[in-house]
């Protein structure tokens, strides 16, 4: 008997659950990791340099984004531990992604248990100067996840990321 193919949504998954959200700011862009102590100063990288962006945690220690997807913004949480980019419904929507009931076919373990969510594809993930194209990403029913989560189906395609001392570096 072939059992079902199960996503972990990770601890930052469960803190979403729970999360009424918080403002987040994405707060520099910098082509040098060294100036990242130059609070509040952003600069554009050449063209053929690495892309490198800086966001702070807020004060629970969430890192809190707002990348546009497919030329539409969306508030997010970083979370490493998010197999997938998890999209709320609301946030799928207004993106002009609706799945059908028999789409949501993934099972995604949550802190909740398991959750069934939509496979999705997203062209475009910008996030600052950071673009990465045709990421796969998961819808999930409404109430289900207060805020959308940026996962490693994103974060993988990056040269790198790290986290710091309250601060999370990405580097495209």
């Amino acid at each position: 008997m072939a059992r079902p193919a199960v996503l972990f949504l990770g601890f930052g998954g469960l803190a979403a659950l729970l999360a009424l959200g918080s403002a987040g700011t994405l707060d520099r862009m910098t082509n040098r990791a060294p100036a990242l102590a130059n609070a509040g100063t952003s600069e554009r990288a050449p063209a053929n340099a690495d892309r490198v962006l800086t966001v702070h945690a807020d004060y629970r220690g969430h890192y809190l984004v707002h990348p546009s997807i497919d030329n539409y913004r969306v508030k997010m949480m970083v979370d490493t531990g998010a197999s997938l980019v998890a999209l709320t419904d609301a946030d799928a929507r207004a993106l002009g992604i609706r799945p059908d009931r028999a789409a949501y076919s993934v099972g995604l373990g949550t802190a909740n248990g398991v959750v069934r969510g939509a496979r999705t594809m997203l062209r475009e993930v910008r996030l600052g100067d950071i673009s990465v194209r045709d990421v796969e990403a998961v819808v999930l029913p409404a109430g289900a996840l207060s805020i959308s989560l940026l996962g490693t189906s994103f974060l993988r395609r990056l040269r790198g990321y790290e986290v710091q001392g309250g601060r999370m570096v990405l580097r495209g």
